[in-house]
């Protein structure tokens, strides 16, 4: 995020991550390699997909983490942590191998989408931190993708600034709407610092500084006359608002001009207001509509014939109010002790709660005819997917629902992001994660993007893994 100041954020993190950290580090485990996994159970809103957001974030995070002797001073003060173990923390350096799902990348249930490896106390450590990054903007930018889409072509803004829940989430809430398919913010800190365009018109306040709306719209169309929009809504939409809009059109002539209307019935309203300036010889107004809109709100006034151009849609992007909390979480998947793996699981009565073991990689298997994504392989770590000969993909939780897939090429859907602590990926533009998550949404069937009942998207297990699972769960049943 530019330039700014630095915030050491080091000591952002659940409590237990520090006493299971001294844990470990009195009973002799600190140099205990760990695999962890972060993955997530589902899609927010009942959708058919996840939009991958937040990497650049957790990079910069885990590229800075350091104790300072501020943290030592109150961790010392806590009386629950051993004085070696707090020289451990001041003179720490992050020493792990990470892997992680691009951003803007389509993600699925289940799937491992960030892999932590290295010594135990620090893959445990950056649990909280990994999740609250990942799951907040995965979450912000696979609503507004479900927004945008509902917007058939036309933008939609980000508006949310004011509404969201405190000021990293308005910044990394207006990020993540962008990578969703946002065509900008109101947020003008993300325009200064990743480039995200400012956007906005005027408020009520605006106008009701005037006498009257005329001239309200004429001193504005006076020192914008290239970006001329106007919010027509104050008063009476129709028989004040759009009438002194048309009037301060024909006198100020601005280059660029539209209407905003942020309140009542959008579908009459928007039909009406495009009847009058069209008859006025402005066809070439825009309408914007806000207003506490959702992607079914937008979906319903277009099939309504609703004349609008673009939207901007605030509280229920910023915040995802229909289903606020994304739900990733990070479970341990292996250890590793002179040089054995030995894998770990999560068994569960709640089937959806039982983890899948070891370490492992996740591949997209792709049509060759089509581009169009057929499937997500979940395997362990070193194993492939043979191109040539055909492969089969079975349902893990059915195991009798096989099917043969022929004529595709297969992607590794992870990228390394640190080796050994050291940095080796750099974050793509904000601009390019935007680009590639539209190109990646297009490899999806339509029938994913559904918003109610999507088709179920293939996420299968390799032989091997599965074979895994269940000896595991063979081993610890009684």
């Amino acid at each position: 995020m530019g330039d700014k100041e630095k915030i050491n954020l080091t000591m952002l993190t659940d409590f237990y991550e520090l006493t299971m950290a001294n844990g470990y580090f009195e009973t002799g485990m600190a140099d205990d390699i760990a695999y962890f996994d972060m993955f997530f159970r589902s899609v927010p809103d009942g959708g058919g997909f996840a939009v991958m957001a937040g990497v650049e974030q957790m990079i910069d995070y885990l590229d800075n983490l350091k104790f300072t002797d501020k943290d030592i001073d109150f961790l010392r003060s806590k009386g629950m942590f051993c004085e070696e173990f707090l020289e451990y923390l001041r003179n720490f350096k992050f020493s792990c191998d990470v892997w992680a799902v691009p951003e803007g990348t389509p993600i699925f249930p289940q799937e491992p989408i960030v892999t932590v490896k290295g010594p135990i106390i620090q893959a445990q450590f950056v649990e909280s931190m990994i999740l609250l990054l990942i799951n907040h903007q995965s979450l912000i930018a696979t609503k507004a993708n479900r927004i945008v889409r509902s917007a058939k072509g036309r933008g939609v803004m980000e508006f949310g600034t004011r509404r969201a829940h405190g000021t990293a989430a308005a910044v990394y809430g207006a990020r993540a709407a962008y990578i969703g398919g946002c065509i900008g913010t109101a947020c003008t800190i993300s325009d200064r610092d990743d480039g995200i365009a400012a956007l906005g018109t005027m408020a009520h306040s605006w106008v009701q500084m005037y006498e009257n709306e005329y001239e309200a719209f004429k001193k504005y169309a006076e020192i914008y006359p290239d970006n001329c929009v106007l919010l027509v809504d104050t008063y009476n939409v129709l028989k004040s608002g759009v009438p002194a809009a048309i009037r301060v059109f024909k006198e100020m002539k601005p280059s660029k001009m539209g209407i905003r209307i942020d309140s009542g019935d959008v579908t009459y309203l928007t039909k009406q207001a495009r009847k009058m300036l069209d008859e006025a010889g402005f066809e070439d107004c825009s309408i914007v509509v806000s207003n506490s809109l959702d992607e079914y709100i937008i979906r319903d006034v277009l099939l309504e014939g609703a004349c609008i151009n673009s939207f901007g849609v605030g509280e229920r992007l910023i915040t995802a109010k229909s289903e606020p909390v994304f739900g990733g979480v990070y479970k341990l998947a292996a250890l590793e002790k002179d040089g054995v793996m030995t894998p770990k699981m999560k068994i569960s009565e709640n089937v959806e709660k039982i983890t899948n073991p070891g370490f492992k990689s996740v591949f997209r298997i792709y049509d060759k005819t089509t581009n169009k994504a057929l499937a997500d392989v979940i395997t362990l770590d070193g194993e492939t997917i043979p191109e040539e000969d055909g492969y089969e993909i079975f349902d893990p939780k059915a195991v009798w629902k096989k099917k043969k897939l022929c004529n595709f090429y297969v992607k590794n859907l992870r990228v390394k992001l640190f080796d050994k602590g050291v940095k080796v990926y750099e974050s793509p533009s904000v601009d390019e994660i935007r680009t590639y998550c539209a190109e990646q949404i297009d490899t999806l069937w339509d029938e994913m993007l559904r918003f109610d009942n999507p088709q179920t998207y293939y996420v299968d297990l390799s032989q091997d893994l599965w074979e895994m699972k269940n000896r595991i769960i063979s081993e610890h049943t009684f």
